[in-house]
């Protein structure tokens, strides 16, 4: 994508298409292939089809027309798709193949869902094909030809008019939104027609609840937001810390600590914490053997242990030449090096214990508990840490900056406070205690993530392992309300961006973000989002082993 549009910022995050930190929306259901389901193609069709949306389609114009009902902008959405698809230039036939590849998945995959057999669904099926067909002279998908023929027929005195126009005028867009826009409102209309049809159709045993939701996760959301319907967490620009000479500032460092968590909670409490979290954990049914086989191989790395000898080939065996001359066709005089996998690295989760986290925390708990009891039969080193502050709105460095009758500019104002739950040393068995910590809500108040994933980075960087991840657990972004109001709206996370990227950058530690109900691709160009409602499954660990497994 970045090659066709020649625009390097382009990336993604999670799923997500970005530039820079401004999220792109992708609104043509076929661009949204499933990793589950499709093919490599298919992949390749949909990056090819996002990239000439970008070069060839003007999105402050499309936005200005798209049409206010949400039938009538998808349709739009999709021509407008379809337009830059047919303005791909010829001399690039592996382009036009995965544009038409793409195509024919998503055709097949929407017809055996069944959804053409309602007549919403069959509808909007043949739309795409006919349209697409005119605009880009190419025929229909050969397996639903005959599907889609009553409907066609049906449609051609509607739009036959406004087809032709979407052929003649695909070179400008504006010209083209005229006949794109009589089309899609015409459909819209026969869509709610079809729409009470399909209601009042008794004999069809269908659920039309169940076939909307399953027709628009084909085709597409129609407000727009993301397939899985997931938040984003909301992200700005500081203009303070843009116009700061010395960058993100910290008004007083005298009220930081770094604590056990432990100490924190009285022991009989602690204790009863613990038989909290085992009961939640025994009544998941989670596979920890599974999940330690499956962080085994994310961390293994060859490891050469010992020499085999008697061998026909590899390295000569100086301890056997003796034997050479004593019989002249031996011939088992070398040695091979034996090469085992080994895991070698440290996980460090680092627990966002901000008053919203409150809600979430026992499901935080038993993921990071379930973790760290995985990677240490792994044979993975981890630590659970956690940030906060010391007070709520400031505390005793609030106080402080008013007496210092409140100069401009004094970044963070609050007492940060890092706890340790469990460290990198200390075996599973004997941090559980520790570790049920976290469910002791009063410890939760507001949070600084920037300043404590350095001190967390910092940590990891003091390892010897090969391989060091940070994994950031997290619902929302930072907050701390004194130094907001002192500072501006966007003075904490401005700031975890810049600690994010500075740390990608240097290497060393890889930083990944893992989202409690909240999409964190703003922040964390790695991350995956966890169900807050939903119980913990084996797929939800799978998934974030996926994420740390760079595939």
């Amino acid at each position: 994508m970045r090659a066709e549009s020649g625009d390097a910022a382009l990336h993604f995050r999670g799923r997500r298409l970005f530039r820079g930190n401004e999220a792109l929306p992708v609104h043509a259901a076929h661009l949204h292939p499933s990793p589950e389901h499709d093919d490599f193609g298919s992949f390749r069709g949909a990056a090819d089809g996002m990239a000439l949306r970008l070069t060839s389609s003007d999105a402050v114009l499309h936005k200005h027309l798209c049409p206010a009902d949400a039938v009538a902008r998808t349709v739009f959405e999709l021509l407008e798709q379809i337009r830059v698809e047919a303005m791909a230039p010829g001399n690039m036939p592996g382009l036009l193949r995965n544009l038409r590849h793409r195509h024919e998945q998503w055709s097949l995959a929407f017809h055996h869902s069944g959804l053409t057999e309602t007549a919403t669904g069959l509808l909007l099926y043949t739309v795409a094909q006919v349209c697409r067909a005119r605009v880009t002279a190419q025929p229909v998908v050969d397996a639903t030809e005959g599907v889609i023929e009553a409907t066609r027929m049906a449609l051609a005195p509607m739009l036959g008019q406004d087809l032709a126009g979407l052929r003649r005028h695909r070179a400008d867009q504006a010209a083209y939104a005229r006949h794109a826009l009589a089309i899609a409102r015409a459909v819209a209309q026969a869509f709610h027609a079809a729409r009470a049809a399909d209601e009042d159709d008794d004999a069809s045993g269908r659920d039309h609840e169940q076939d909307e939701r399953g027709l628009f996760s084909l085709w597409m959301d129609f407000e727009g937001e993301p397939d899985d319907g997931v938040t984003a967490a909301s992200s700005g620009h500081s203009r303070v810390l843009d116009e700061a000479d010395d960058g993100y500032r910290v008004f007083t460092t005298a009220y930081d600590v770094e604590v056990k968590a432990a100490t924190l909670v009285r022991a009989a409490l602690l204790t009863e914490y613990r038989e909290r979290l085992d009961r939640r954990i025994a009544r998941q049914g989670l596979n920890v053997a599974r999940l330690a086989r499956q962080l085994k191989a994310v961390f293994a790395v060859d490891s050469r242990n010992e020499w085999e000898g008697s061998q026909e080939e590899g390295s000569i065996d100086g301890r056997r030449l003796s034997q050479l001359i004593a019989s002249p066709t031996e011939r088992r005089l070398f040695r091979i090096e034996r090469q085992e996998p080994a895991a070698d690295g440290v996980v460090s989760f680092l627990v966002d214990c901000s008053g919203s986290m409150k809600q979430h925390v026992e499901t935080v708990a038993m993921l990071v508990d379930v973790f760290a009891r995985a990677l240490e039969q792994a044979g993975v080193a981890s630590e659970v840490l956690g940030f906060t502050t010391g007070a709520w709105n400031g505390g005793r460095a609030l106080r402080d900056w008013q007496r210092a009758r409140r100069p401009a500019h004094p970044g963070r104002l609050n007492e940060a406070c890092h706890m340790v739950f469990k460290d990198a040393d200390t075996p599973w068995r004997r941090a559980r205690p520790d570790i049920a910590a976290l469910l002791k809500s009063d410890l939760f108040r507001e949070g600084v993530d920037g300043e404590a994933i350095d001190w967390a980075c910092a940590r990891l960087r003091g390892r010897s392992e090969g391989r060091r991840l940070l994994i950031v657990i997290s619902d929302g972004s930072p907050m701390d309300s004194a130094t907001q109001l002192a500072n501006d709206a966007h003075y904490l996370d401005h700031h975890l961006r810049e600690v994010v990227a500075r740390h990608a950058q240097q290497g060393g530690v890889e930083v990944y973000g893992v989202g409690v109900g909240l999409d964190l691709s703003p922040y964390y160009r790695r991350n995956r989002v966890i169900d807050a409602v939903a119980p913990l499954r084996n797929e939800v660990f799978s998934e974030i082993v996926a994420m740390i497994a760079r595939r």
